[in-house]
């Protein structure tokens, strides 16, 4: 069972890294991205070995220690606990990465590159995303504090709006 929980966890959430960088602005991405059941499938995996291990896992979350996790996670059951968890909850970051690029008017091709490397270095991505948020942030207030027409931040389309599939905006 654990190694079919590991074999299904990448490829259930696949899908929907898939939407979020190859068809940002298709309306059915943001229909189904839009919903936080996508992490779903990795959280349930996760929550079978958690229930499965909770005997061996307990004690590395109440009172963690570096011997007591590498203990663990050097088990198939503790390496896939964690894979589990890390799937659900890159995804789960993922998600809110695509949603807030999309409310702040970032180009897909700014966002689809940092999504991608968030699948591989979620923590990095991360940074990237807030890194742009905030100069994105710094340029906008600026133009504005200037008193002339704002210029877009970066990886902003000019207008603000999002660019759909067709190229049309919406």
């Amino acid at each position: 069972m654990t190694g079919l929980i590991f074999d299904l966890t990448f490829p259930l959430v696949v899908p929907f890294w898939a939407l979020m960088i190859l068809l940002p602005g298709w309306s059915w991405t943001r229909r189904i991205v839009g919903s936080p059941l996508v992490v779903v499938p990795p959280l349930v995996g996760y929550l079978v070995l958690a229930v499965v291990e909770f005997d061996r896992l307990w004690p590395v979350v109440s009172r963690p220690s570096l011997t007591g996790l590498s203990e663990f996670l050097g088990t198939p059951a503790g390496a896939a606990t964690l894979w589990a968890h890390v799937i659900a909850f890159d995804l789960f970051v993922g998600r809110w990465m695509y949603l807030d690029g999309r409310e702040r008017g970032m180009h897909p091709l700014v966002t689809g590159p940092i999504l991608a490397l968030t699948i591989l270095l979620s923590p990095v991505g991360l940074l990237a995303h807030l890194a742009l948020r905030e100069v994105a942030g710094r340029r906008s207030s600026q133009s504005r504090s200037a008193g002339s027409d704002p210029a877009p931040p970066v990886g902003v389309l000019p207008t603000g709006g999002a660019v759909g599939q067709s190229g049309t905006r919406r």
